[in-house]
């Protein structure tokens, strides 16, 4: 089988039938559809793992079920309209995850970063923001950075965060609540060869963020490497 380069139409053509019969009685009756298009997406999704081992340490693949639930949600529809994935880098001193989605209607994304980092970790990130924040403004108005991501995004205190002041030359970083870049793609886009080889130029733009906040997240402010 050739490696493939992109995602296959077909895909899209199911999931777009998903949307617009998004009832268990059709998707029973569907089942194979699914299982073919789910088929491919699992080899699309090996084939951009092969290519991003070749410059980091991936430990886990995880693809997320077409199945909802909606058990506390008001839209009951049984089933997504999309299939994505993600990537975890490998041991506790390589952080950040990679997320990759694909969905019909220009509404593919691929983002990374840290989304809600526990107390610990952002107390962390924020202590060694407060110090110096040249290092990470530096990664954020790089040429490929700014081409690729754009601005760095995520969740934020209406203020400042406890502890710092309102006033503090950092704080437009220190409101973070989560530090996050998304990008999003075009049917046309996706569906193209050399997607996977496009997908790979947005994932390096985001290494040296991931390397950033790996070597702050496994040393102490004085640099000393945590147990």
């Amino acid at each position: 089988m050739a490696k493939l380069t992109h995602l296959d139409p077909s895909v899209f053509t199911f999931l777009r039938k998903v949307g617009k019969n998004n009832n268990r009685d059709w998707f029973k009756t569907n089942k194979q559809s699914y299982l073919d298009a789910n088929e491919h997406f699992k080899a699309f999704a090996e084939a951009l793992k092969t290519e991003m081992e070749k410059y980091d340490n991936i430990e886990k693949m995880k693809l997320f079920r077409i199945y909802r639930d909606t058990r506390f949600a008001k839209d009951k529809t049984p089933y997504k309209t999309s299939l994505s994935g993600s990537f975890t880098r490998a041991t506790k001193k390589l952080r950040g995850g990679y997320y990759f989605h694909c969905e019909p209607g220009n509404k593919s994304v691929v983002a990374g970063g840290f989304w809600q980092p526990n107390p610990a970790d952002l107390k962390r990130m924020r202590e060694e923001i407060a110090m110096d924040d040249k290092p990470l403004r530096k990664i954020l108005k790089s040429a490929s950075f700014k081409k690729h991501w754009g601005e760095i995004e995520g969740d934020v205190v209406k203020t400042a965060p406890k502890g710092y002041s309102k006033d503090h030359p950092a704080i437009d970083l220190l409101r973070h609540k989560s530090f996050i870049v998304t990008h999003h793609f075009k049917d046309k886009e996706v569906t193209s060869p050399g997607f996977v080889k496009e997908l790979l130029k947005y994932f390096k733009a985001m290494a040296p963020l991931f390397n950033y906040m790996s070597e702050v997240l496994t040393t102490d402010i004085n640099g000393t490497p945590l147990d």
